[in-house]
């Protein structure tokens, strides 16, 4: 079977447009009000995207508002998407001032991949401006370090937890999973290194981190309402 932990992205894709479209509604019609982001890191294997979903759904009910989930291949798809893309920055209004200036501080040299991580970088700080984002992976904690309405989580689990999970998500063998979760996390970690020059594996970066076999994403989203509000 196909190794796909999240859903189909049209849903999402939509959801996002008419979030943006309610932003720029609100900036239009007054002050634009504080509103939080979140990001979600996580080790390969910990179930960041099914707690994003129940911490979404608790956010929405705790502030009355829509909420956007935003994960690797939801940020790539507007990435590609030149119309999409146009609708979501324009719908977010002006760019912040100091976006550049985050950006410049993450690489000396921007080649290749990196050209287009920073186009991935510029939604990321973009939406997380704008608030009410839940961002999951993309080193998202550390491109928004700098932005006063972030919150930053973190997700890690022992070995056998990761693997067992990977394999009960996407019914395959232990050694498959185990195989997935040890060459996927490096794929992650050289990442965050050639990328932004940090490691994700820094406490500090986060207000929380949560051992994901101890507690259940559902505990862990109630959590995380729970701190932020």
């Amino acid at each position: 079977m196909p190794h796909n932990l999240i859903p189909s992205i049209e849903q999402r894709l939509s959801g996002l447009v008419e979030v943006t479209r309610r932003v720029q509604g609100e900036i239009s019609s007054s002050k634009p009000k504080f509103k939080p982001t979140v990001t979600i890191s996580r080790e390969f294997g910990c179930e960041a995207y099914p707690m994003a979903e129940k911490l979404k759904s608790l956010l929405e009910k705790k502030t009355g508002s829509s909420w956007a989930l935003m994960d690797k291949a939801l940020l790539e798809e507007v990435a590609k998407n030149h119309n999409v893309s146009e609708e979501i920055l324009k719908n977010l209004g002006t760019k912040p001032r100091f976006l550049d200036d985050i950006i410049s501080t993450f690489s000396p040299n921007w080649k290749s991949d990196k050209d287009h991580y920073r186009i991935l970088c510029r939604h990321i700080i973009s939406l997380a401006t704008a608030g009410n984002v839940i961002i999951v992976g993309r080193g998202g904690a550390v491109v928004t370090r700098t932005l006063e309405n972030c919150y930053h989580f973190r997700l890690v689990a022992p070995g056998e937890y990761k693997v067992g999970s990977i394999a009960k998500r996407l019914g395959i063998s232990l050694n498959e999973a185990q195989e997935m979760v040890l060459s996927r996390q490096q794929v992650r970690d050289k990442f965050v290194k050639d990328f932004l020059n940090r490691s994700l594996d820094d406490p500090t970066l986060y207000h929380m981190v949560f051992n994901n076999a101890r507690s259940s994403t559902e505990k862990i989203a109630d959590t995380i309402v729970h701190y932020m509000f």
